[in-house]
């Protein structure tokens, strides 16, 4: 079976490969004919050679049809249509340790390849009517956006979100935080993704290269009240105006670093906020479930900016590295 898998070098060198065909399941297990994943910052450092990965199968988000299922497996039949999920041993509970260990297209090979066979506990059920490239949104981006917002932040309708920037888990936030009933402001460098930003549901935005102080911008918005939940993508560099954005008690979830890896914090500013200030990553296969059967509903699909075949997939990273994408980038074989 073909894959896509890493070399140094970075994406030049990313290679074609013909691995073995994984065969039948065993007990526990499910075979999938993979055809759909979306690429995510994540996979973007180990395609780059950021997060050196030599002969890693990429994509953490895979998504196609069941083929086979083993023994004892009762959840899955073949040709339901299943996603993977980005913890795979992460069932239920607390957060588990060991970091990235054993996310696909990271610590373990990923996704970018036609068949997987895996424990049927790392994956769940596609969202109904969802095509492939739309179900593998939902595994880094989707849950990312649905646990900040709905497991950890409990939000109700009324309430107010900022979701900074355009990609994939802010555009996320910005429809879940609409399908429930509450108010958006959002940020981008972009007047013309700002536009798109609007007819999404979004009722602020703000430009931050024009207004490098956006979180009074977005104070005033709220009438002084401040934001109930920023959905913090950025890091240190947007740290300091998100704390300025949020309400009395409100929450700021750190679930990004494009603005880099550490940096200072305006610890004051935070205690006079008396906010609370968490950092996530993704969530368990539980929250995946839920969050499919919020998607079941129909309440909102992704939005995905442009599909590319999987032989191409160094010009999706390429693309994802442009910043020109609008949500998510999917690839599909």
């Amino acid at each position: 079976m073909r894959a896509i898998v890493t070399a140094p070098g970075g994406l030049d060198a990313l290679k074609r490969v013909d691995l073995p065909d994984p065969g039948r399941p065993g007990p526990g297990e499910i075979r999938v004919a993979l055809h759909g994943s979306s690429i995510n910052y994540h996979d973007y450092g180990v395609a780059s050679g950021k997060m050196p990965s030599d002969g890693r199968v990429l994509l953490a988000d895979g998504a196609g049809v069941v083929e086979d299922v083993g023994a004892g497996v009762d959840e899955f039949k073949t040709g339901d249509h299943v996603v993977s999920c980005f913890f795979p041993d992460w069932q239920d509970g607390p957060p588990l340790s060991g970091g990235f260990s054993r996310v696909p297209g990271d610590g373990i090979d990923g996704f970018a390849t036609e068949f997987a066979v895996r424990p049927a506990t790392a994956f769940t059920h596609a969202p109904k009517g969802f095509g492939h490239a739309e179900a593998a949104t939902i595994t880094t981006a989707g849950l990312t956006a649905w646990r900040a917002l709905v497991e950890v932040g409990k939000l109700k309708a009324g309430d107010t979100v900022l979701a900074l920037g355009t990609g994939g888990v802010s555009i996320y936030a910005l429809q879940i935080a609409r399908a429930m009933g509450a108010r958006v402001a959002i940020t981008s460098s972009s007047d013309e993704k700002l536009e798109r930003a609007r007819a999404l549901g979004a009722e602020f935005t703000v430009n931050y290269k024009r207004q490098p102080d956006w979180g009074k911008e977005i104070l005033d918005w709220t009438g002084g009240r401040g934001i109930d939940h920023v959905v913090e993508v950025g890091g240190p560099g947007t740290l300091a105006q998100s704390i300025q954005a949020v309400a009395m008690g409100g929450r700021i979830t750190l679930i990004g670093v494009l603005t880099g890896i550490s940096g200072d914090v305006p610890t004051a500013a935070l205690m006079g906020k008396q906010a609370i200030l968490s950092g996530i990553i993704v969530g368990s296969r539980r929250h995946q479930q839920d969050f499919v059967r919020a998607l079941d509903t129909g309440i909102l699909r992704p939005v995905i900016d442009r599909v590319f075949p999987l032989q191409q997939l160094a010009d999706a990273f390429r693309y994802e590295e442009s910043g020109a994408h609008f949500g998510k980038i999917g690839i599909e074989w």
